[in-house]
């Protein structure tokens, strides 16, 4: 896909943390300095999915491993923290607010991961890093169970904040 075509107001065909051209091509951390500041804001989301009959009895009883709700909310701030570490051309930054809530529908867990700073640079890797994780994190607590558990899906679904201003997935 062209990301002119997802991302209006982007990169224009152009990855901004790639410089030169062919052989001489690099990457880079992009120099954000000279942005504003801004209230930011990220919602992402990822979906587990557990064969037939599973999550309903991991709700009802606890997972092997305790309280899986508990334990991903908790990795998932985590890791929100710590996107910087985890992703090289991620900058650091300092979050205002992270958030992480669970729906279940059928054999279906939704997370649904928020995150919010004050910054020059968006938090949507810091969200869907949280939103990545809190799904690893309770495929790990719930695999004795199942080993046909499936992470489907992790993605963006809205930002606010900075040039481009608000973003909302189509659905």
């Amino acid at each position: 896909m062209n990301p002119t075509d997802s991302d209006p107001g982007g990169a224009q065909g152009r990855l901004s943390h790639l410089e030169g051209e062919g052989r001489t091509t690099r990457s880079r951390m992009v120099d954000v300095a000279a942005k504003p500041v801004s209230v930011r804001t990220a919602l992402a989301r990822s979906v587990v999915r557990f064969p037939r009959g599973v999550l309903a009895g991991i709700l009802r009883d606890g997972g092997p491993k305790g309280p899986i709700e508990e334990v991903a909310r908790t990795a998932a701030i985590l890791a929100a923290k710590r996107t910087g570490d985890l992703i090289p051309m991620c900058h650091p930054l300092a979050l205002d607010h992270v958030q992480v809530d669970f729906s279940a529908e059928g054999d279906r867990l939704e997370i649904l991961a928020s995150a919010k700073t004050s910054g020059r640079t968006g938090v949507e890797m810091e969200a869907m890093c949280a939103a990545a994780v809190a799904a690893l994190t309770v495929y790990d607590m719930t695999k004795a169970v199942s080993k046909g558990i499936r992470i489907e899906a992790v993605e963006l679904r809205e930002k606010t904040g900075g040039k481009s201003g608000p973003w909302t997935a189509p659905d």
